[in-house]
């Protein structure tokens, strides 16, 4: 079984707003999911979905710390040095965490 992402084109691929998923808004950790970091990255638990997650290395790991630190998901993952060539991957990361309800977008205050 082939993923979605995998039978796009080159060009979308290479995208940084997923559907649904906008890296240039504001960005947090639920308020129902606890972070357990672990040497490979950490485990996410969704209390109110009861869903885990994994985050597969320090970095992105970063990134998900810090999103409510930053006005922008791009802004967390510049911050957490994440290379401009490598932003569509942490994007499709971001996004399927977005859609797991693990992170969830902030209003702009």
């Amino acid at each position: 079984m082939t993923n979605s992402w995998s039978r796009r084109s080159r060009s979308t691929a290479c995208a940084v707003s997923t559907d649904g998923f906008d890296i240039d808004r504001p960005w947090q950790v639920d308020a129902r999911v606890s972070m357990r970091p672990e040497p490979f990255g950490a485990l996410l638990y969704h209390f109110g979905t009861r869903r885990l997650s994994f985050l597969k290395n320090q970095r992105v790991l970063a990134v998900v710390r810090s999103l409510a630190d930053h006005p922008s998901a791009r802004a967390a993952c510049a911050a957490a040095g994440v290379p401009e060539a490598e932003l569509p991957v942490y994007a499709r990361a971001l996004a399927a965490l977005a859609d797991s309800s693990m992170i969830t977008e902030r209003t702009r205050v």
